[in-house]
């Protein structure tokens, strides 16, 4: 069935978004003593983590931003095949990725101030289509230390996003979710798309 039902799958995607919402890009940086709202671009991401407290930081705030996209996404399977009757597995734990990705670009925890989404969408896609999701992981990490800056490598694998699950079998609504997640984070990402055009976008490392 791809059909989503309307009212059994809202405590799931609640529960998506709420752990979408915690933000590591917050939560590490104010455990060492930072704030990253204050510090660099002012965006709690990996990249301007990186930036302002270094690469260790930066790898543990990758790390839990990719993990709760992935729980997002296996909460959502696990509501589909334990608790509703009518849901489509792939489907929830496709909307479940949708609802943890807004979580993390609209955190309720950190007054709605957050993220690019792009480590949370790279996670679900690992816990959805593992060999993809690792190749687009992969991708991503070789792009930004080529090119030094995340933003090329985050709108790359957004383009790659839809293709990828397409070709790891997926179709119908599971793809609409899966659009959804990437033009998500691309509409996130248009302050970084006008500063490439005008080549003032910031490196990783710079």
């Amino acid at each position: 069935m791809n059909k989503l039902p309307r009212v059994d799958v809202l405590i799931p995607l609640v529960i998506a978004y709420l752990v979408g919402s915690i933000d590591f890009g917050v939560i590490i940086p104010r455990i060492l003593g930072v704030d990253i709202y204050a510090v660099g671009s002012g965006n709690p991401g990996t990249s301007n983590v990186m930036r302002s407290l270094g690469k260790g930081p930066a790898a543990l705030v990758l790390l839990g931003d990719g993990a709760k996209g992935a729980l997002a996404a296996a909460i959502g399977a696990a509501w589909a095949s334990i608790v509703s009757s009518t849901a489509s597995v792939e489907v929830l734990a496709f909307a479940c990725a949708f609802a943890a990705v807004l979580g993390h670009i609209a955190p309720i925890w950190h007054g709605f101030r957050g993220g690019r989404g792009v480590a949370t969408a790279i996670g679900a896609a690992i816990y959805l289509a593992p060999v993809f999701g690792v190749l687009l992981a992969v991708t991503w990490l070789v792009v930004t230390l080529v090119f030094k800056v995340a933003s090329i490598a985050s709108l790359g694998a957004m383009a790659l996003y839809v293709p990828g699950f397409v070709l790891s079998g997926y179709r119908g609504w599971s793809l609409v979710w899966a659009a959804a997640i990437a033009m998500l984070v691309v509409v996130r990402h248009a302050p970084n798309m006008r500063r490439l055009v005008t080549g003032s976008e910031r490196q990783v490392n710079g």
